[in-house]
C-alpha cells in the first residue's frame, strides 16, 4: 500500500507536466491560421509553424537524454521549464517586428524545453507499473494533455482571433498603409497570452525544485535481459527502430489532424470564426480514445489489439474525408483523434519492451520520432497548395495508417535482425 501511495503522488505531477505539454502544444492549431493572415503566408508557409515546433524534438532528444543524465530528472524538468519560459518570450520582439522568422525560433525554443520535459517523463510513467498496462497510464497522462489542448485553441482563439472574419473581409479591402497598421495591431495581439504564459512557466520552474518528484534510480533502468548482454546498441532491437518510425507517422497523422482541420475548414467555405476552435474538436476526439483506453486496456483489449483496430479506424475516417464534404468532411478529420488517441500509448511500450539498460537511449529515439509532426504537415501543405487541394492532400494519411497496422500485428514482434542473435 505505502508503495502504491509513493506512486500517486508522481503521477500527479506528471499529469500536471502533460497538461502544460498539451496546451502549449495544442496553440499551434490557432497560431497557424492566426500568422497565415498577420505574416502573409500561404499554407505551406504557415504550416512551418508545426515543423519548427517539432523539429526540435528530433533535434533536441539525444542531448536531452545527455543533459539528464548529467543533472537529474528533477533538474532536467525544471530547466525545461525554464527554456520554454524563454521560447515564449521571443514571441515578444516577434510580435513587435512582425517577423515570422522570429515567431519560428521562439516555437523551435519552446519545443526544446518539451523535448526535456517528455524525455523524463515519458520513461518514468511507462515504468512507474507492470509493462502490460502502461498503455492504460500513458492514457491518463493524455487526459490531461488532450483537455488541456481542448482549452488552449479556444482560450487562444478568443484572444487573437476574436474577429477574424470581419479582420478577413477588411483586410482584402485596405490599401497597402493601412493593411500594415492592421495586420501590425493584429500581430500583437500574442504579446500579453505569452508573456502570462512566460511568467507562469518560470513560477512552475521554480516550484518543481520544491516538489516531491523523486528520481528515477539508475538501478530501475539497468536491468538487463539474458539475451541482452551481447547487445551494444539500441539499434540492435527492432522492435524499438521500428517503433520509432511508428511514432514518427503517429504524431504526423495526429498534428495533421490538429493543425490542419482549421484551414481545412476554411476551404470547405466554413467561416474562420467557427474554424478557429476545430483543433479543440480533434482533442476532444483523443479524450474519449483515452476514456476508452483506460477502461479496455489491459483487461479487455491489448495494447496490440488497440493500436491494430486504431489503425482501421484510421483508415476509414480519412476514405470519409475524401468522400464527403463541408461540415461532414470536417467532421471526419475531427474523428481522427479517436483513431489517433491510443497509438502513442501502445506504441511506446511495445518500443522499449525488453530493453533493459538501453531504455533511457531507447526513450530519447522514440521522442526523436515526434519529428514527424515536422515533416508530414509540410507534406500535406505542399499538396494543400498543388492541384490536389486541401481535401485530396489527406491521402497522405493512408500510408501513415497502414504502416501503423502492420507494427501492431507483426513489427512489434520482431525482436532481432538475425535469427542466430
Amino acid at each position: 500500500m505505502e508503495e502504491k501511495n509513493n506512486s500517486i503522488i508522481p503521477v500527479i505531477i506528471l499529469g500536471c507536466f502533460f497538461f502544460i505539454f498539451g496546451f502549449v502544444t495544442w496553440l499551434n492549431g490557432t497560431l497557424i491560421p492566426y500568422l497565415k493572415i498577420a505574416c502573409e503566408l500561404n499554407t505551406q508557409q504557415s504550416l512551418l509553424v508545426a515543423f519548427a515546433f517539432y523539429i526540435s524534438y528530433f533535434v533536441m532528444a539525444l542531448p536531452s537524454s545527455w543533459v539528464l543524465q548529467k543533472i537529474g530528472f528533477k533538474k532536467g524538468m525544471m530547466l525545461g521549464l525554464f527554456v520554454m519560459a524563454a521560447g515564449a518570450l521571443i514571441f515578444i520582439p516577434a510580435a513587435q517586428s512582425r517577423t515570422y522568422e522570429l515567431f519560428l525560433t521562439g516555437l523551435f525554443v519552446i519545443g526544446t524545453g518539451l523535448s526535456l520535459l517528455q524525455t523524463a517523463s515519458n520513461p518514468y510513467i511507462t515504468i512507474v507499473g507492470p509493462i502490460e498496462s502502461a498503455a492504460k497510464r500513458i492514457s491518463v497522462m493524455g487526459i490531461c494533455s488532450k483537455i488541456a489542448g481542448v482549452l488552449a485553441p479556444i482560450i487562444l482563439g478568443a484572444i487573437i482571433l476574436s474577429d477574424a472574419d470581419i479582420l478577413t473581409s477588411k483586410l482584402a479591402n485596405m490599401n497597402h498603409a493601412d493593411r500594415i497598421i492592421q495586420l501590425n495591431e493584429l500581430s500583437s495581439r500574442v504579446i500579453q497570452p505569452y508573456t502570462f504564459m512566460a511568467i507562469a512557466l518560470a513560477v512552475l520552474a521554480l516550484l518543481v525544485n520544491f516538489s516531491p518528484l523523486p528520481e528515477i534510480e539508475a538501478k530501475e533502468e539497468s536491468i538487463s535481459l539474458d539475451r541482452n548482454e551481447k547487445r551494444t546498441s539500441v539499434f540492435q532491437f527492432p522492435n524499438l527502430v521500428f517503433g520509432a518510425i511508428g511514432i514518427f507517422v503517429c504524431v504526423g497523422v495526429e498534428v495533421i489532424s490538429g493543425d490542419t482541420i482549421g484551414i481545412y475548414g476554411q476551404s470547405q467555405g466554413i467561416p474562420l470564426s467557427e474554424a478557429k476552435i476545430y483543433t479543440s474538436f480533434t482533442l476532444s476526439a483523443m479524450v474519449i480514445g483515452y476514456i476508452i483506453g483506460i477502461l479496455t486496456i489491459p483487461k479487455f483489449l491489448s495494447q496490440q489489439k488497440a493500436l491494430a483496430y486504431s489503425a482501421i479506424s484510421g483508415v476509414l475516417f480519412s476514405a470519409l474525408i475524401l468522400f464527403t464534404k463541408g461540415y461532414t468532411s470536417v467532421f471526419f478529420v475531427a474523428l481522427l483523434g479517436l483513431s489517433n488517441a491510443l497509438m502513442w500509448p501502445a506504441i511506446w511500450p511495445l518500443g522499449i519492451d525488453g530493453l533493459g539498460k538501453f531504455t533511457k537511449t531507447a526513450s530519447a529515439i522514440l521522442i526523436m520520432g515526434i519529428a514527424g509532426g515536422a515533416f508530414l504537415p509540410q507534406l500535406y501543405g505542399k499538396l494543400a497548395d498543388s492541384s490536389l487541394g486541401h481535401q485530396w492532400a489527406y491521402v497522405i494519411l493512408f500510408p501513415c495508417y497502414f504502416y501503423i497496422l502492420w507494427y501492431a500485428t507483426k513489427g512489434f514482434q520482431i525482436r532481432t535482425w538475425q535469427k542466430n542473435e
